[in-house]
């Protein structure tokens, strides 16, 4: 388990430069879909308490679809980058933008939020099994070109007999994580006040900092359970300068 939360910081400070840029391009705009679902003041409408009701699940859906789409996003790209043929310097944007398959991943952050949403409502402990089981069916789409049911089927096939592992790797990650992300939160609004621009700023640069690190485990997670059952898959590169 160190030794591969050490190949986790590795890859993720070897790559930082690489998974900057990208966080920038994918999470400066999901950071405002956040901030204006968060602003949303659900009070100020004239509604009954019924649609209002309604429309404040409707505002958590946002955040947590937006959410949850970043990070499947970020893993797709980021399992391009890591993975792809053409050396061990990182593809251009332009690459990963004509490899990434929008669609299935789209289906399966919606999908998977939905999952895990119902599975947390009753009772918490089928939802952290919906994480875990299907956390790595955004990497799969790339790395193996799975469709939708093809990558959680291969999610959950990946990490049935390797459930531990999996899980004390992305759980902790995804805990701490989400904890940091909501002190620098509260660093940003501190320092810019409530306002919508703060919370644009807040969900952005949280992301930007913390999604990178659940993206290269889940993809790193991926790779190795693929050699593991089957002896194949993707060779991982090496930043330039850094050994294999």
């Amino acid at each position: 388990m160190g030794s591969t939360y050490a190949r986790i910081g590795r890859t993720y400070w070897s790559w930082k430069w690489g998974l900057l840029v990208l966080g920038l391009v994918i999470f400066i705009p999901l950071g405002l879909l956040d901030a204006l679902a968060l602003e949303a003041d659900v009070d100020s409408f004239d509604l009954d308490s019924g649609i209002k009701v309604a429309a404040l699940v409707g505002a958590i859906l946002v955040v947590t679809t937006t959410g949850l789409l970043g990070e499947v996003f970020f893993s797709g790209a980021v399992a391009i980058s890591l993975t792809h043929p053409e050396g061990d310097r990182p593809p251009p944007l332009s690459h990963i933008a004509r490899q990434i398959n929008y669609r299935r991943l789209i289906v399966i952050d919606i999908l998977y939020v939905v999952l895990v949403a119902i599975g947390l409502a009753l009772v918490i402990v089928p939802g952290v099994l919906a994480f875990i089981f299907l956390g790595l069916a955004g990497p799969a789409v790339e790395i193996e070109e799975r469709t939708v049911r093809g990558a959680f089927a291969r999610s959950f096939e990946l990490v049935r007999g390797n459930f531990w592992f999996v899980f004390w790797v992305l759980v902790p990650i995804e805990v701490v994580g989400d904890a940091l992300g909501e002190g620098l939160a509260h660093l940003v609004h501190d320092w810019l006040g409530e306002t919508l621009i703060a919370s644009w700023l807040a969900e952005a640069s949280s992301n930007i900092v913390l999604s990178p690190v659940f993206a290269v485990a889940a993809v790193l997670l991926t790779i190795e359970l693929i050699h593991l059952e089957d002896g194949s898959g993707p060779r991982l590169h090496s930043a330039p300068g850094v050994t294999a």
